[in-house]
């Protein structure tokens, strides 16, 4: 099959869609969304970083991240440390740690399972095909 540049779009956003539904699913039970499970990701490695930082890594605006955080502080996940200048910084709490660490065991199951009919050359291929196109910019 000759596949166009719509299609190999439409099934990655099929994908994505896929993955975002099933990880929610998955998270549930820990009493996480899949948002509230990136944002515990990223902290995990980029300690302290901004609330900016972190709404572009989990793809949110900087209100509606800050709306996030707020209850994700008030959760007991996460804690704001102090900065240089007005600056406010974040870090895992111990319980963010606990969540982000059994949420990532439901996220490697879902995602493993996804891509299960991938060879492991196939899996390296898509992955490194995948590194090329976000090289490019679509602008």
């Amino acid at each position: 099959m000759k596949y166009r540049h719509a299609d190999v779009a439409l099934a990655v956003k099929r994908l994505q869609h896929r993955h975002h539904r099933a990880l929610s699913q998955a998270l549930q039970p820990l009493g996480l969304s899949l948002v509230q499970w990136d944002t515990l990701r990223h902290l995990a490695n980029h300690p302290e970083a901004s609330l900016h930082d972190l709404a572009v890594l989990t793809f949110q605006t900087d209100q509606s991240f800050g709306t996030l955080a707020a209850r994700m502080v008030d959760r007991g996940l996460i804690e704001r440390v102090p900065a240089p200048g007005r600056a406010v910084r974040h870090r895992l709490t111990e319980k963010g740690e606990q969540l982000r660490a059994a949420g990532q065991e439901v996220v490697d199951v879902v995602v493993k399972k996804s891509f299960s009919r991938l060879s492991a050359a196939q899996l390296n291929e898509l992955g490194a095909l995948l590194d090329v196109a976000l090289e490019s910019d679509p602008a």
